[in-house]
């Protein structure tokens, strides 16, 4: 992807994230917090695996 073309699609991407941010700030507040969620958990995961495999 050129230069140009990559700066059009990241200010499009920001663009859209403050707009969903703006107008429906409960929705994004529970979007972050599950994906902050998922997160946590799969690095639960991989502590665990790795506790186990050298326990």
């Amino acid at each position: 992807m050129s230069g140009g073309v990559k700066k059009i699609v990241v200010i499009g991407v920001v663009v859209l994230v403050l707009f969903f941010l703006i107008t429906q700030p409960t929705q994004s507040a529970n979007l972050v917090h599950q994906v902050l969620g998922w997160l946590r958990d799969g690095a639960e995961a991989i502590i665990t695996f790795f506790q186990t495999l050298f326990a």
